[in-house]
């Protein structure tokens, strides 16, 4: 399957799984599908206001998400009801999988955030990920997921994640 600008809008289902069971499920406008990465868009899925210190998601934020079925990680893209970029939330995740018009993500709890300019770049929900057992049960998967997010990481202090993203 494959979505770019000359096929129509279409819907999928995002679905996010967290320790065998569905975290939540929320409806995204699929933008592009090349067979590795796959992008789609949709508004705050929350419901209410979540603020977590250092950046708030409320109702009108708009995620561009991007997901890689070959990549540990998923990139989302914040912005305000007005189009300002807050920021980019990172999921550390197993790479992605798409089959007629789901897709999903098994969240693997750690995070990362990186703020607009750059100035705030968080590893977060470390403590989650331990507490998993995660590095005991399937310790390459455990692996693969630290070393993501180191990646995330060190791309997020270098600049940003034009090189993924474009």
């Amino acid at each position: 399957m494959s979505a770019n600008s000359a096929d129509p809008a279409r819907w999928v289902d995002v679905v996010l799984v967290k320790g065998g069971r569905t975290k939540i499920r929320y409806p995204a406008e699929l933008l592009q599908d090349d067979g590795t990465r796959i992008v789609v868009r949709a508004p705050f899925a929350g419901g209410a206001v979540r603020d977590f210190g250092f950046v708030r998601f409320e109702p009108g934020d708009v995620f561009t998400e991007y997901y890689w079925r070959d990549r540990w990680y998923a990139v989302m893209e914040v912005r305000g009801p007005s189009g300002e970029l807050k920021g980019w939330y990172c999921d550390i995740a197993r790479p992605a999988a798409f089959s007629g018009t789901e897709l999903v993500v098994e969240d693997l709890d750690l995070d990362l955030w990186r703020s607009a300019d750059g100035s705030d770049v968080r590893r977060l929900d470390e403590d989650e990920f331990e507490e998993s057992g995660l590095t005991e049960k399937d310790p390459e998967a455990a692996s693969a997921a630290v070393a993501a997010l180191d990646q995330l990481e060190r791309l997020a202090r270098e600049g940003g994640f034009d090189e993924l993203l474009t």
